[in-house]
């Protein structure tokens, strides 16, 4: 089969490999007939977080059952489904709180309490290196999917690929951020980034009742595809101060009720913050967080979608206390919300395919991965078809 693998630092290449196969009584082999590349891939593709050995990337993706084990049982061959990101046994101790990111078995290797930089990670993720699991992704023809029981869910047929392949990651991802602020209604919510997870976030905030909802960005042309999709608020980002100001004026100077950040360690930086970097031995910035912490309003919340993956000095904890501030972090735990959201996009609630900027066959995925790091040609979000 034909499998889009990492090999390098921005060497990414479509390689022949061998065809996934039925390795225990809870696997499925899957089709797939759509895959996508996430923000979080480029964090691998930029070096960022260390691949040594090429694997296939790629967490976001759905298909057609082709086979399964044994000890599958809700699903048969011909089956169409959408895949959650995290690989989650379903019955440890965080599968049953609803964290399939932490999942105990899917991550032996590497897996432990700590979250250390290289050591005791938590659970396992498609394609997203050794240290997750080390489990081939689906940019791909076909993918093996391990504890197959727990993650699929079944697509009804009157819904195209396009219209629920982003119940992968990016919507219950940036749902998450709402559900973890318990945003109620009424709230005014600042999502920093633009990409696929911000706006998704704010398709989020809509659906839980903000009565506002402003993204910030470095890139108009991100800004404007938030615009049209999530009828955001935009602020162009020229300076911390001036991101902060601007959102204090829309909401009586307090601050915004919920911070969402949706950027993760490679924001946009200038020399200056890359020379802080290097001094303290720090890998990417924190730099949006800040943005958040003094955005946020006394009392509120800051929710952190985005992947950091190191400590940074600095960090201004006198400055949460201070304000009171309830900060939550993490994988988003896919498998709680994905029936759901489903829901919501079966009966119309929410279009996620709007965001889509570049269809490409699984033959142009170096090229996509080339236009959505250097944010070519409008590139918001680049779906890709195996098949084609």
């Amino acid at each position: 089969m034909k499998a889009l693998r990492i090999h390098g630092m921005r060497d990414v290449r479509v390689d022949t490999v061998d065809d996934p196969e039925i390795h225990e009584s809870r696997d499925a082999i899957i089709r797939v007939t759509s895959t996508a590349i996430c923000g979080s891939d480029l964090h691998i593709y930029n070096g960022s977080l260390p691949q040594p050995t090429p694997q296939t990337l790629g967490h976001e993706f759905m298909g057609i059952v082709e086979e399964v084990g044994k000890g599958v049982t809700n699903l048969r061959r011909g089956d169409r489904v959408v895949v959650p990101f995290p690989v989650a046994c379903g019955h440890c101790l965080f599968c049953n709180h609803d964290l399939p990111g932490h999942c105990e078995n899917s991550n032996p290797d590497h897996y432990g309490p700590e979250g250390g930089l290289l050591t005791e990670k938590g659970g396992a993720l498609f394609g997203y290196t050794s240290l997750y699991g080390g489990y081939d992704g689906g940019q791909a023809e076909y993918v093996r999917v391990p504890y197959a029981n727990v993650g699929p869910r079944k697509v009804p047929d009157n819904l195209t690929d396009e219209q629920v392949l982003f119940l992968t990651d990016i919507f219950p991802t940036g749902y998450s951020g709402i559900d973890w602020a318990n945003v109620k209604g009424g709230e005014i919510i600042a999502i920093f980034g633009a990409g696929p997870v911000g706006i998704m976030a704010a398709k989020s905030a809509w659906l839980r009742g903000a009565s506002r909802v402003i993204i910030v960005d470095t890139q108009q042309y991100r800004l404007d595809m938030a615009k049209k999709s999530a009828n955001a608020e935009c602020i162009l980002w020229e300076s911390h101060q001036q991101v902060v100001d601007e959102i204090r004026s829309k909401s009586n100077g307090r601050g915004a009720d919920v911070c969402v950040e949706a950027v993760g360690f490679e924001p946009d930086r200038n020399i200056l913050d890359r020379a802080k970097s290097v001094v303290n031995l720090e890998k990417g910035s924190d730099k949006v967080v800040l943005a958040c912490i003094s955005a946020v309003r006394r009392g509120g919340f800051v929710s952190i979608l985005g992947v950091y993956a190191t400590p940074f000095d600095n960090f201004p904890l006198g400055q949460i206390f201070d304000k009171g501030i309830i900060i939550q972090a993490g994988q988003a735990p896919a498998h709680k919300h994905i029936d759901k959201l489903l829901k919501h996009v079966s009966d119309g609630d929410v279009k996620l395919d709007d965001i889509i900027t570049h269809r490409l066959p699984l033959s142009q995925a170096p090229h996509g991965y080339d236009i959505f790091r250097h944010k070519k040609d409008g590139c918001v979000k680049v779906v890709l078809k195996p098949g084609e």
